[in-house]
């Protein structure tokens, strides 16, 4: 399977998937597109997430939550989840879950590492995909 869209999901979309998106975005060089949502939006991203981020180069400061819809799941490529619960909207080989503790009430040294390792998790889906993680 091609893989040129990812949706990024969890719960509130304030914090690991909008990591997840952000870094897919940054690191995929344009080949893959990535969005993301929640199954439950909150208002607005975790303002640690957003400071965390800036920490890497990805600015998430006008990102907003949104919530998942039928459509954006149709649409993708490949859906991961990170702590969302899809089980009968999403089956079959376009569809991945990804364990990351929640980013919700968490100081910046507690998201760095979750962070870091969702970076990881990216870089790698990237070789899986064949897609040269830019600089």
């Amino acid at each position: 399977m091609t893989v040129r869209t990812v949706l990024f999901v969890c719960t509130q979309n304030a914090g690991r998937s909008q990591m997840a998106a952000g870094f897919l975005n940054q690191l995929g060089g344009g080949e893959i597109v990535a969005t993301s949502a929640g199954t439950e939006p909150a208002d607005a991203l975790y303002p640690v997430v957003i400071a965390a981020m800036l920490e890497q180069g990805v600015d998430l400061r006008e990102a907003e939550p949104a919530a998942v819809s039928l459509e954006a799941i149709a649409a993708a490529d490949l859906v991961i989840t990170l702590g969302a619960d899809l089980r009968g909207l999403v089956s079959g080989s376009h569809f991945a879950d990804w364990d990351f503790p929640s980013s919700a009430d968490s100081r910046l040294a507690q998201v760095r590492p979750t962070r870091d390792a969702i970076r990881d998790r990216v870089v790698a889906l990237l070789a899986e995909l064949k897609v040269p993680a830019a600089a």
